[in-house]
């Protein structure tokens, strides 16, 4: 019982790191790093630029797959999970220190990037073994509820966040929160680093993993194996969590961009919003996780993407600065429906591979699926606002839907 509770609160714990990392980056992307680290323009323009910054980790996420989940196959996942947290949370302290655009020019950028690629490159290892550190030690019939403790670590790191970003945005000034109250964020994720790897070091190797390594000796090349004899598990994973990275995004990083400028909605209203939001969403995570185990992890995957589908059609109708109430029902109602294709994830998809590359296939289905999904999401809804409406952006969330229940069914066939 105690190992059980160690390893819960580690997958947690180093998931809401991960996202709290990944959130504060989303986060100032949206609301500073336009006009501090790329030319001026126009604030489209400097938006779409530091979306694309936040873009770059995605891009970089699926080598971050492959190469740790090539040691993580190969000598285990406690060790890898050290290292990918290690990286992730060195690159998102170091952003503290970046010189802005105005102090040396487009050097400010490109250093962003690379800090940006090098949390992509930690990312992709991270989330993988969080799911396997608790499902490869859950008892039998707690495989959803122990996976989806990772998974919580989403709407954590979340509050954790924006959470901190609406206080210095009480506390400062516009100009001191510009000039330099950005930066504590990132400044304060050394502390969590800390305390993740403190839980992680005093944690075991998963017993499903030894007992791989008993049965035979590991993968040379688990990437290898892995696109060579599970390409259409892989292929069919990476489709279905297409729709919870859009849905994420699309309801955090886009709504807290395109209603503070294009809306002009107060910063300290649209966060509140989604803080006070962000609670559907670990609803929906337990709902989802304690259906998995009732039932299959795939139902409430099928039941999260077919809702994503109608709720694209009415999602533009929510953005009006008229109407706050409505707009926090529709990020609301988006998140607990995002629940419902998170949740299921860490038992469905490590449920696809077998041990000997489930680290590398796992992780790499999660990271492709998140280009797919979560990379362009703030980019192609920025264009399509700018381009068709508000509407647009509902539209591509349906289509998102539609990709993930593909996915989905088609795995369901085999």
């Amino acid at each position: 019982m105690m190992q059980h509770r160690r390893v819960l609160v580690a997958s947690l714990v180093g998931t809401t790191v991960e996202f709290y990392d990944f959130y504060i980056y989303a986060t100032a992307a949206s609301l500073v790093f336009g006009p501090l680290f790329f030319p001026a323009s126009s604030p489209t323009a400097q938006l779409m630029a530091a979306y694309a910054s936040f873009a770059l980790a995605f891009l970089a996420r699926p080598l971050g797959a492959a190469v740790f989940g090539h040691y993580g196959d190969r000598i285990g996942r406690k060790s890898t999970l050290v290292a990918s947290l290690l990286l992730m949370g060195g690159s998102t302290f170091l952003i503290a220190f970046l010189p802005t655009y105005a102090m040396i020019g487009w050097l400010a950028p490109l250093l962003l990037c690379i800090l940006r690629f090098g949390q992509g490159l930690g990312l992709g290892g991270e989330w993988g073994g969080a799911a396997l550190l608790a499902v490869e030690n859950a008892p039998p019939g707690w495989r959803g509820r122990f996976g989806m403790m990772p998974q919580l670590g989403a709407p954590l790191g979340f509050i954790a966040a924006n959470g901190l970003f609406l206080v210095l945005g009480l506390w400062l000034s516009e100009a001191e929160f510009l000039a330099w109250g950005w930066r504590l964020p990132f400044l304060a994720s050394a502390a969590l680093v800390i305390l993740g790897l403190w839980v992680r070091l005093r944690l075991g190797e998963t017993p499903e993993f030894r007992a791989a390594l008993d049965a035979e000796p590991p993968a040379r090349i688990p990437m290898a194996e892995l696109l060579t004899r599970h390409l259409r598990a892989t292929m069919a994973g990476t489709l279905a969590v297409v729709a919870c990275f859009a849905l994420f995004y699309i309801s955090t990083a886009f709504a807290l961009g395109y209603a503070t400028t294009s809306l002009g909605m107060a910063r300290d209203q649209v966060l509140s919003m989604q803080l006070a939001a962000i609670f559907m969403l670990a609803l929906g995570i337990i709902l989802a996780g304690w259906w998995s185990d009732r039932q299959s992890a795939a139902k409430a995957l099928i039941a999260g993407c077919a809702a994503t589908v109608p709720l694209g059609f009415v999602f533009g109708a929510g953005f009006n600065a008229d109407a706050p109430a409505l707009l926090f029902m529709t990020l609301a109602v988006a998140l607990l429906v995002m629940g419902f294709t998170y949740g299921p994830l860490g038992e469905w998809l490590t449920s696809l591979f077998p041990a000997r590359v489930r680290y590398s296939g796992s992780s790499f289905a999660f990271n492709v699926g998140g280009i797919l999904g979560g990379a362009m999401a703030p980019i192609v809804a920025q264009y399509l606002v700018a381009t068709h409406g508000i509407g647009a952006v509902g539209l591509y969330l349906t289509a998102a839907g539609m990709v993930s229940l593909f996915g989905l069914v088609w795995l369901a066939r085999e």
